[in-house]
């Protein structure tokens, strides 16, 4: 089902438009917490040449993970013995993306698992009435329910199983947006200068955590916390963490404020402390291709690499937490 049967010259270029995009200066690292890895391993290699590019992931039954294959347009689901099967497959644009902001290619992103199995995950095309949120529910086909406008470029995607609501990151605009899980009109939930770009990216990862959204800014390295309100609204907006360059996805570690977060360019993986303050536990000598999401079982972590700079050896690695 993949669209890439040979290597695509599109592809190839937005793997180094997003590489050359991405080169920024390394931060200088603060001191930081005192966990480290204890072992790490390649659970499954992705075929660059068919589009296979793992964007975004999330947590499904049985050790496995649903991924989005940026470049395939395909919703997989990988089991815990690496073997991978192809759920669904989004529509590919007319125009092949070309009107995408900042990529100039159709960009598959964030994903959120319900309880029943139903799988959402976001969509850019630069084409208003391709672009937003798509469910597949089990057997399906993946449908648009939510439209975004076609300058958005949606990232990141959590589900409120609470209010059955949609919080969606939009790195092009810098807002975070509000949808019901059913489908419907989004709004724009947040906004304001942490969440904005500033030379590429803005608002990018997004968790769910602590009645709160939390939002990375990929141009300016930080981790933001907006409140939410008794009345559902956005609190005011604090900065949680800094330094932290090229961030993209992240995710908690427990029920605490501790995270994990994918710093894509840099290379790296990062473990940011309650207090704001980070260590370094993986980098590409681990087998990083330039980390997108990561996923936390307990003390076990799954990252994932899109290969979006180094254009080779797109993966997803499982690591042990100790300390």
């Amino acid at each position: 089902m993949s669209r890439f049967h040979a290597p695509s010259r599109a592809l190839v270029g937005a793997v180094v438009v997003l590489g050359a995009l991405f080169a920024v200066p390394v931060a200088t690292l603060a001191a930081g917490p005192s966990a480290s890895v204890q072992s790490s391993r390649m659970l499954v290699l992705f075929d660059i040449t068919k589009g296979q590019l793992p964007e975004n992931m999330v947590a499904a039954p049985h050790g496995a993970l649903d991924v989005a294959l940026n470049g395939a347009g395909e919703i997989a689901q990988v089991a815990s013995n690496g073997t991978f099967k192809v759920l669904g497959m989004l529509p590919a644009p007319a125009d092949g993306g070309v009107n995408t902001p900042l990529l100039k290619m159709a960009f598959m992103a964030g994903m959120a698992r319900a309880a029943n199995g139903t799988i959402y995950t976001l969509y850019s095309t630069g084409t208003a009435g391709q672009s937003g949120v798509y469910r597949l529910e089990p057997g399906g086909i993946p449908q648009l329910i939510v439209s975004l406008p076609a300058d958005s470029l949606a990232n990141e995607l959590a589900l409120d199983a609470a209010t059955h609501e949609l919080y969606i990151s939009d790195s092009a605009l810098g807002v975070v947006w509000r949808a019901p899980e059913a489908g419907g009109t989004a709004e724009i939930w947040a906004s304001g200068p942490p969440l904005a770009p500033t030379e590429f990216l803005g608002a990018n990862g997004l968790k769910l955590h602590d009645h709160a959204i939390w939002v990375s800014n990929t141009d300016a390295g930080t981790i933001v916390r907006i409140p939410i309100e008794s009345d559902g609204s956005a609190g005011p907006i604090s900065t949680f963490a800094t330094g932290l360059a090229t961030i993209d996805d992240f995710n908690f570690v427990g029920s605490g404020d501790e995270i994990v977060a994918a710093l894509n360019r840099d290379n790296q993986v990062a473990l940011v402390a309650p207090n704001g303050s980070h260590s370094i536990l993986l980098d590409a000598s681990d087998g990083l291709e330039g980390p997108t999401s990561i996923v936390v079982r307990s003390h076990t972590i799954y990252v994932a690499s899109g290969g979006y700079f180094t254009g080779q050896n797109p993966n997803i690695l499982i690591a042990q937490l100790q300390g």
